[in-house]
């Protein structure tokens, strides 16, 4: 080969690598949470603590099958998002908790770090997974956001699975929601009713990087316990409890969400990535284990950038979360100190 053919190639190669966004075969990674908040070993039964792990596991295993296929960012998302909204032990999809009134109000949302679109629908109540509606409200349409019946005739048009809002129901979430209305009796002021002192943050998310370098990130929630009616917290707004940018990181939080949406804590973490030359394991800690501890604001993320780091930092004595990289073998944590 001449010197002159080579600088083609050499030039043909760049080129790729700028149209497609990274390195063929970048080191593909899926974080995923499953909420932070008061999670204490001693309180969880061996069994329990077995399905956590078990839904865990299947949500990074159905996501990493479809980034090791060579499928976008978005897709692994999506699809390892919609395991977690499918089951009851997470506070999302089917296992939602109640609003004050004694219905299911969900949240979600999406976002594409390569092209910087982002979709998001709230307060939703018959859609079965809210993530998959958030994608369709990114994919086929002008908005950002759609909320609530506007949401629902959307996704009802779109093909979303739709359910009746009785498959939202758990006991399990019922008897939460009875206890923090008996708790919480003492302390009601008129037209004020306060949120459950309850501090299992169920919300789940996902971040992932794929083949090409691409991020994505996704979160989907129940929201808060005895929430007042229509409150929409920090995880369908985009740069408060989601946010995906290829030229810094994807980012899915959990929490009080008043607190992310205050200090936008997900673009937050990328601003300092962007504009301060941290790395993604200094700048979520930043936020999560200063910021926020100086606010008051109990929750966590998860963050990863496009050379596959990931950071998982929390300030509460627990966040299920778990990570799946190039090797294929899922890992999985729940407690503080648990590596």
């Amino acid at each position: 080969m001449t010197r002159r053919s080579l600088l083609l190639v050499l030039s043909l190669l760049s080129f790729t690598l700028s149209a497609f966004g990274g390195p063929p075969g970048a080191p593909i990674t899926l974080v995923i949470h499953g909420g932070a908040g008061t999670i204490n070993r001693g309180e969880m039964s061996p069994a329990m603590e077995t399905e956590y792990r078990a839904v865990l596991e299947r949500a990074l295993l159905a996501g990493y099958s479809l980034l090791s296929d060579g499928r976008p960012a978005v897709d692994a998302v999506e699809a390892a998002i919609r395991v977690m909204e499918d089951s009851p032990h997470f506070n999302a999809g089917k296992g939602a908790v109640f609003t004050h009134s004694g219905t299911n109000e969900l949240d979600a949302t999406i976002m594409d770090g390569s092209t910087m679109k982002a979709g998001a629908v709230a307060v939703v109540t018959i859609v079965r997974n809210p993530i998959s509606a958030a994608r369709i409200v990114m994919e086929r349409s002008e908005h950002v956001m759609l909320i609530g019946r506007g949401a629902e005739l959307f996704a009802t048009t779109q093909g979303v699975e739709i359910v009746d809002p009785s498959y939202f129901w758990t006991e399990r979430r019922w008897r939460q929601l009875q206890k923090a209305l008996v708790e919480a009796a003492p302390r009601l002021g008129r037209g004020y009713v306060p949120a459950s002192p309850d501090r299992k943050f169920g919300t789940v998310g996902a971040v992932a990087l794929d083949r090409q370098g691409h991020l994505a990130a996704g979160t989907s929630t129940g929201g808060m316990t005895n929430k007042q009616f229509g409150r929409v917290g920090d995880t369908p707004v985009i740069g408060a409890g989601t946010y995906a940018s290829d030229r810094s990181c994807a980012v899915s939080a959990t929490g009080h969400g008043e607190y992310f949406l205050r200090y936008t804590v997900a673009r937050d973490i990328a601003a300092l990535m962007e504009f301060g030359d941290m790395g993604v394991k200094e700048a979520s800690e930043k936020v999560v284990l200063r910021t926020l501890v100086d606010a008051g604001g109990p929750g966590g993320v998860i963050a990863l950038d496009r050379k596959g780091n990931y950071a998982m930092p929390f300030n509460t004595t627990g966040m299920y979360r778990g990570a799946i990289g190039r090797d294929g073998v899922p890992r999985v944590w729940i407690y503080e100190r648990e590596k």
